[in-house]
């Protein structure tokens, strides 16, 4: 759409042409009765020099116009898409689930291994560790876990982009990172699909987000890239995020969008495997629902299955991650899930059989949904469905 100024640019330049040649006509016509060639000559040059000198000048401010017009285009998450790319996702993850990193065991030296990864690449693009987090590491102190269990202390790892309009209202992106360690064969389970995919997303979502917001282009709501510890020993991590230290206040979280699983295609969906499981969408709010279902029409094209959020889902799997922590505060959540396969929980759970086109399109979903979470002017109402 043109700008009114560079509308009133070009209505000028037209009248003003228009005008000269009218007047050109009748002043040419009048050099047809002058006798002197000489004279002639020079006036007809001075009349196309003024021409030309008055068309630059008008071309000239119709350019500024323009120029001003595009410098005033509006960003949009697709300008940032880019960012999460297939290739970038797989060198993280043969990394965050490579044997070096032991499974990733809650407290054990392979699950510090990752977390200090992250919080390298954090610092490396330029994110934030949040006010009354030790430089980006969350403890979750041994007492928290289980009487008995043995666990040691361990750390969620946190980063935001400050919003530029509503800095306190939060939108948090969750994932686990770590795993089940080493099995009693002295295998080691990787966990590269669980949920090496969901950490390696969240990190790139993190790096898109940074990114926009280096280039003047950042949400209006601040971003919080949650990756937690103690999800395969009962939700430890998250849930001391949530009941015990919430180092963004849970009442202007505006909602918590959680990955796990999500770089695998389950057995039930190979012969339509460009889908996610969706659950918890319109547990607590319509308009969240809603928004991700007409973000996926505009940028992505998934099929979103809600297969496993219906109310008597027999696997329960809306009480099994992350995002359970905050949705028990009444705060919206979507969990997105690849479904199980025959690798779930074993050490043949490994980066080479991610689906890394697929972990990039699914990443992208929530990278929209979010950007749209954090960019609109009012933020999402709460409506219990449950």
């Amino acid at each position: 759409m043109k700008s009114l100024k560079n509308l009133k640019c070009e209505t000028l330049h037209k009248s003003f042409t228009f005008f000269f040649v009218i007047t050109l006509e009748r002043i040419l016509f009048s050099l047809e009765r002058i006798k002197n060639k000489p004279m002639k000559k020079i006036l007809f040059l001075a009349l196309i020099s003024l021409f030309i000198s008055c068309k630059t000048t008008t071309s000239n401010q119709s350019g500024e116009a323009t120029s001003q017009a595009a410098t005033s285009v509006q960003i949009s998450s697709v300008d940032y898409e880019g960012v999460i790319a297939a290739e970038e996702l797989e060198k993280h993850l043969f990394i965050i689930a490579s044997d070096e990193m032991e499974g990733r065991m809650t407290g054990e030296p392979g699950q510090k291994m990752a977390a200090e990864y992250i919080r390298d690449f954090f610092i490396e693009n330029n994110l934030k560790s949040p006010p009354g987090a030790d430089n980006f590491f969350q403890l979750v102190p041994s007492t928290f876990f289980r009487p008995g269990s043995g666990i040691k202390d361990s750390e969620n790892v946190i980063a935001f982009v400050e919003g530029s309009n509503y800095p306190e209202e939060t939108i948090v992106i969750t994932a686990h990172y770590d795993h089940t360690g080493i099995d009693s064969n002295g295998n080691i389970n990787n966990g590269a699909d669980d949920n090496g995919s969901g950490t390696v997303a969240t990190m790139m979502l993190a790096k898109a987000f940074q990114k926009a917001k280096d280039e003047g282009n950042g949400p209006k709501r601040s971003v919080v890239f949650l990756l937690v510890t103690g999800e395969e020993v009962g939700l430890f991590g998250s849930r001391y995020y949530t009941d015990v230290e919430p180092i963004f206040k849970l009442e202007n979280t505006v909602a918590s969008l959680n990955m796990d699983m999500i770089g695998r295609i389950t057995p039930e969906r190979e012969e339509n495997p460009n889908y996610i499981y969706l659950i918890g969408t319109d547990r607590l709010s319509t308009e969240l629902h809603n928004l991700s279902e007409e973000v996926n029409r505009m940028y992505v094209g998934l099929d979103l299955d809600y297969k496993f959020n219906a109310h008597n889902d027999p696997n329960r799997f809306y009480y099994r991650s992350d995002h359970y922590n905050f949705a028990k505060h009444n705060i919206p959540v979507i969990f997105y899930f690849n479904g199980v396969h025959a690798d779930y929980h074993k050490h043949t759970d490994t980066p080479d059989k991610i689906e890394y086109e697929l972990l990039e399109t699914r990443a992208r979903l929530v990278f929209h949904t979010a950007w749209e979470l954090a960019n609109r002017n009012e933020r999402i109402k709460l409506d219990i469905n449950e």
